[in-house]
């Protein structure tokens, strides 16, 4: 049985491997040869288009477009040396645990990194 977390393995891989492939042939390339600003703005783009087809209402629109948010994120988490299990691990640890109280903990760890 294939598994989501297979499909973003599978995707990340993908995108190892499109890196550093020339950029006439591939959108990953071309993006990653463009620098980092380039995914940051297309991340933004993505995401101001989740929020408007959520407006919308339209569940095909809302799928296509988190599809490319998170594909353009992924593309964040490889300039980084990061994976989707990087991600999943962390909403494991966070499983069973309140949105309040994970908020909560990340305050404290911040004023603690602080030094307040």
């Amino acid at each position: 049985m294939t598994t989501s977390n297979d499909t973003l393995a599978r995707l990340a891989a993908v995108i190892e491997q499109r890196r550093g492939m020339d950029p006439d042939k591939s959108y990953v390339a071309r993006l990653f040869g463009k620098g980092p600003d380039a995914i940051l703005k297309k991340i933004g783009e993505e995401a101001t288009e989740v929020v408007m087809a959520c407006k919308d209402g339209e569940p095909k629109k809302i799928v296509g477009e988190v599809a490319d948010l998170w594909f353009h994120t992924m593309l964040a988490l490889s300039a980084h040396g990061l994976t989707p299990a990087d991600v999943l691990a962390e909403l494991e640890r966070r499983e069973g645990m309140s949105g309040l109280e994970e908020f909560a903990r990340r305050k404290m760890a911040n004023r603690e990194a602080d030094g307040t």
